[in-house]
């Protein structure tokens, strides 16, 4: 319960700092606000999809809100499975991310462009199919239980360092960034703790790191 209410407060956190953003007098030390957006879609996951178990179709929309700092929200959906040490698990479902970024080294002449760091919150709601879970017997002997599929959420924060470099003279970029990840919460099914979590990948433990290799283009 602590971890969703943190959870909570960030998500809020988040949201009011945005708002306010955008709420602010059409100028600020010299610098107008105006709308503009980039949406970009990771080709690597997409294009990995048709080569493994793991089916993962993602995107993000960034804003700009001021010179340094860009709103950002991640949106997709992942099917995979865990075969492994007695497990035989599959989950799919959507998950979603909200945060921001900061512009470090920057191109003068395209704000856009440069290297960046920022850090998200992010929830996935899935549904949960465990066929095979290992149980150890009496006398040591080993064996395996199934559950029916339920549905289940988890909870994490992450991240993620990357950057971005127009494609020529148009509106197309490519950005690439690298997102550690750290699990606050999940639900579970007979105490079961999550092997896969949709949107945060396969892991054992509450630490993961993920990548995205998106095209993106600005409005």
């Amino acid at each position: 319960m602590k971890a969703k209410l943190t959870f909570s407060f960030f998500f809020s956190l988040c949201s009011l700092a945005i708002s306010a953003q955008m709420a602010e007098p059409v100028e600020k030390s010299g610098w107008k606000y105006s709308p503009n957006f980039v949406v970009g879609v990771d080709v690597l996951g997409a294009g990995l999809s048709f080569f493994g178990d793991r089916k993962l179709f993602q995107g993000f929309v960034s804003s700009r809100l001021n010179k340094e700092l860009h709103a950002v929200a991640d949106a997709g959906f992942e099917t995979n499975s865990y075969i492994k040490n007695g497990y035989d698990a599959e989950v799919s479902g959507p998950f979603i991310k909200l945060g921001t970024l900061y512009r470090l080294m920057k191109d003068p002449e395209n704000a856009l462009n440069g290297f960046y760091v920022g850090g998200k919150a992010a929830a996935s709601f899935y549904r949960q199919e465990y066929r095979s879970v290992p149980v150890r017997g009496f006398g040591g002997s080993s064996s395996s239980v199934a559950f029916p599929p339920s549905s289940q959420s988890s909870y994490w924060i992450e991240g993620y360092a990357g950057g971005r470099v127009q494609l020529f003279d148009s509106n197309f970029y490519i950005d690439v960034n690298v997102q550690p990840k750290y699990v606050l919460y999940s639900t579970t099914q007979e105490n079961i703790k999550p092997m896969i979590i949709p949107g945060f990948g396969r892991s054992s433990g509450k630490f993961n790191v993920g990548y995205m290799w998106n095209i993106a283009y600005s409005f």
